[in-house]
């Protein structure tokens, strides 16, 4: 079997949503659900389609757990990966509640600057489901 990289995801990639294919075109697999430590906030990122978030890492005590999917990746498609991935997002090291640290979607500490804070959420999906049964 070719060497794989755990790469986390917290927005539109998760299964099930708009760029999922992106991943699964690229032979990734899920591996599981899990959440970050909570030095992380996420925000609405202007733009799209599709809408997606930012995770930024904050200070201890100054964030929240965030749900997310780890998935498994083949090295050689992570180029592929990257290649695809538009300013301000980009890929670092994240680390988890279950105390891996998988690479994943990050977005820089500019591109949150006109982004909505959507932290108290928890996530993107609880986030999605929210924002879906608030009332118009």
């Amino acid at each position: 079997m070719s060497p794989r990289l755990e790469i986390a995801v917290v927005g539109a990639h998760m299964s099930g949503l708009p760029l999922n294919g992106e991943l699964l075109a690229l032979e990734a697999s899920f591996l599981r659900a899990a959440r970050t430590m909570p030095c992380y906030r996420l925000y609405r990122l202007p733009g799209g389609p599709p809408e997606r978030p930012g995770l930024l890492r904050v200070a201890p005590g100054a964030g929240h757990a965030i749900a997310l999917e780890v998935w498994s990746l083949p090295l050689s498609r992570i180029g592929a990966l990257l290649a695809a991935i538009p300013a301000p997002l980009g890929l670092g090291t994240l680390l988890l509640e279950d105390g891996t640290t998988p690479k994943g979607f990050l977005v820089e500490a500019e591109g949150t600057r006109q982004a909505e804070d959507i932290s108290d959420s928890g996530g993107w999906r609880a986030w999605l489901a929210r924002r879906d049964t608030a009332p118009a």
